[in-house]
């Protein structure tokens, strides 16, 4: 079986050379070719001895780097890739050019286990976690891997369900020794699981962004059953004790539902939840999926709802829908089918 270079960081590629008696420094070398130099085999390494290379070739390590599966670009610029996982299962990745930026929407897992009613990913189960090679491969491997200016985990999956490997992925992004990025290009996204939220907060600068949805128990309950283990109130509290006024910044995702939680009363009751609390709410329109009962609301409903938090001090946008011709915008995401047809 092949061992993979990409997604190791610096020391384990230290512990990798120590197998060879190649010296230290060497890792260095090797993390340069993977992160910035972006090489997909060992024989481009040419700064390492000849011999050293081939014994980690004869020793099974690769870099691990796999072309998408197929690409399909929407009408407005999007583009959505397909890319085969190391243990044989497909995941979806979105690239979304905008301007001078171009943000690459990142999934960590095939499938999802919250099961969210309004998302499509969550309805083909849960069918394993991306290694950290799976989840870099995403971003090394797009056409356009060179213009990626921010990353947002928010595609298949729930990051926090999957956080080792999330995180070990985010140690290489914004490492100097990785990519060197800085936190503030990556968001990570998650309904708010509770001892890896904490723990995200504790160990990482990235923004986060939390799935709201709606401010009442009850109604959350019934859209996300995640609240049941953590209820939206718990997780803002929890919120209260972080400082999200300096370069760390905090989001909350609000898919906007007819008749359901797109009202004034509803918003005031936003208010009131995120009273005091440094943060943004953005304002997603629902793109409807078979088989649920749920719809859409009015553009001008959007506009009042946001109107009416950002008056009341809560900073609100709404979020530009991308990629819907080609099943790429939000809650659209799945790879059921191919999973189906290759069982």
């Amino acid at each position: 079986m092949s061992k993979l270079l990409l997604g190791k960081s610096l020391n384990e590629i230290e512990n990798i050379l120590s197998l060879f008696d190649a010296p230290k420094y060497r890792a260095k070398q090797i993390t340069n070719w993977l992160y910035s130099r972006r090489v997909k085999t060992i024989d481009e390494m040419s700064d390492l001895p000849v011999m050293l290379r081939n014994k980690m070739k004869q020793d099974g390590y690769e870099v691990g780097r796999s072309e998408p599966y197929e690409m399909l670009r929407s009408s407005d610029g999007t583009e959505k890739y397909l890319f085969k996982t190391v243990d044989g299962g497909f995941v979806e990745t979105v690239y979304i050019p905008d301007r001078d930026r171009a943000t690459v929407c990142v999934s960590c897992q095939v499938g999802c286990k919250m099961n969210c009613l309004f998302c499509q990913t969550g309805k083909q189960g849960f069918h394993g976690n991306l290694t950290v090679s799976d989840i870099l491969n995403q971003i090394f491997s797009l056409e356009n891997s060179d213009k990626v200016t921010n990353i947002v985990f928010m595609g298949q999956g729930e990051p926090f369900d999957n956080l080792d490997n999330v995180m070990s992925a985010l140690d290489v992004l914004t490492s100097s020794w990785g990519l060197a990025w800085s936190p503030k290009r990556i968001t990570v996204s998650t309904v708010g699981l509770k001892k890896n939220l904490k723990r995200f907060l504790d160990e990482s600068n990235c923004h986060l962004a939390i799935s709201l949805h709606t401010p009442y128990h009850k109604q959350r309950l019934e859209l996300m059953p995640a609240e049941r283990q953590f209820t939206i109130e718990e997780i803002v509290n929890l919120l209260r004790g972080y400082d999200f006024s300096h370069q760390r910044r905090l989001s909350f995702e609000y898919i906007m539902f007819s008749g359901l939680n797109d009202d004034i009363t509803a918003a005031k009751e936003l208010v009131k939840l995120l009273h005091g609390l440094e943060c943004r709410v953005n304002l997603i329109r629902f793109h409807k999926i078979p088989n649920v009962e749920l719809f859409g609301c009015e553009h001008e409903t959007m506009i009042r709802f946001r109107d009416y938090l950002t008056n009341h001090g809560v900073f609100t946008t709404i979020r530009a829908s991308r990629g819907e011709d080609i099943f790429a915008a939000c809650g659209l995401l799945s790879t059921a089918k191919i999973i189906n047809n290759i069982s």
